[in-house]
């Protein structure tokens, strides 16, 4: 294996020649002396054959080729500090990772919220964002396989500290033939035509969110698959508020109004799966989430 000729010192020095413009400057800012900067930039020189640095006046100019090679240098240590700070991170706990599980009738809006208040705080961990329904989530918390949970019936044994309200509207496309309907008399009416449920994420389960008596169903994977169905005029659902509210506003979906259940209303719940093994990186999110519904 070659051994690299220069160092990152020496293109630290270079960087700051640049970016204070000259070696005096530099030199203050880095409590050296100006002539070790200068020893320590005409070795870099040497060793890689070219000029990066040429001096008029009193001022230090790149070269063509320093240029090209500053800019590659710049990435170079960049990395290198964020691999330090890395190592630090781990050092402290402080989680390289952090997924979250969302159950899908939680607001994305509200969630990324949090995120992007994390983010100047996040020391570069990476987050994950699972979109999961019903025993979908909670296998996901019982398995220890997220590092917080959004959901709405948490397992046994997790203690849950409630977000916020999902609210469901009983849609379907305005020309549909229960559209044509003032109210829906009972459910015998709405089990003549075909629903559209989501399918449970649960690996074993075979569940499905909504009113489940309609002899033909279709099922897909989430809110918006759904909605692209019933703007075709295809079936109705029981949709999140948050989700159609600008179909129904636009007049693109229309509210169905059954009696005694026209709405419907679960509590969402944040679970923390293991709260021993919880790191400071997943306390800083849990304490932002929570602050999105404290307004």
């Amino acid at each position: 294996m070659s051994r690299a000729k220069s160092t990152l010192e020496q293109w630290r020095i270079v960087q700051a020649v640049v970016d204070f413009g000259g070696y005096a400057q530099a030199a203050e800012q880095l409590n050296k002396s100006q002539s070790s900067l200068n020893h320590a930039v005409a070795k870099l020189q040497h060793q890689l054959g070219i000029n990066l640095l040429e001096v008029r006046g009193r001022k230090a100019y790149l070269t063509e080729q320093g240029e090209v090679l500053l800019r590659r240098s710049r990435h170079l240590t960049q990395s290198v500090e964020e691999l330090e700070q890395l190592a630090t991170n781990l050092g402290q706990g402080w989680e390289p990772n952090l997924t979250i599980a969302r159950e899908i009738v939680y607001p994305i809006d509200t969630l990324v919220e949090a995120l992007n208040a994390f983010l100047p705080q996040s020391r570069g961990t990476r987050v994950t964002v699972l979109d999961t329904v019903l025993n979908g989530t909670n296998e996901l918390i019982q398995n220890n396989q997220v590092d917080l949970a959004i959901c709405a019936t948490p397992p046994k044994g997790h203690i849950a500290e409630p977000l916020c309200d999902a609210e469901f509207e009983l849609v379907c496309h305005p020309e549909h033939p229960l559209a044509q309907l003032d109210v829906i008399e009972d459910d015998k009416q709405l089990a003549q035509h075909l629903q559209i449920v989501i399918k449970d994420t649960g690996g074993k389960s075979t569940n499905e969110i909504g009113w489940l008596k309609a002899e033909q169903r279709w099922t897909v994977s989430n809110f918006h698959e759904a909605k692209a169905i019933l703007a075709k005029n295809i079936g109705f659902c029981w949709m999140p508020s948050f989700i159609v509210e600008h179909e129904l506003m636009n007049k693109q979906l229309t509210r169905l109004h059954l009696r005694g259940s026209s709405q419907r209303k679960t509590i969402l719940n944040l679970v923390i799966p293991n709260r021993d093994q919880q790191g400071p990186a997943s306390k800083l999110l849990e304490e932002l989430i929570l602050k999105q519904h404290a307004k």
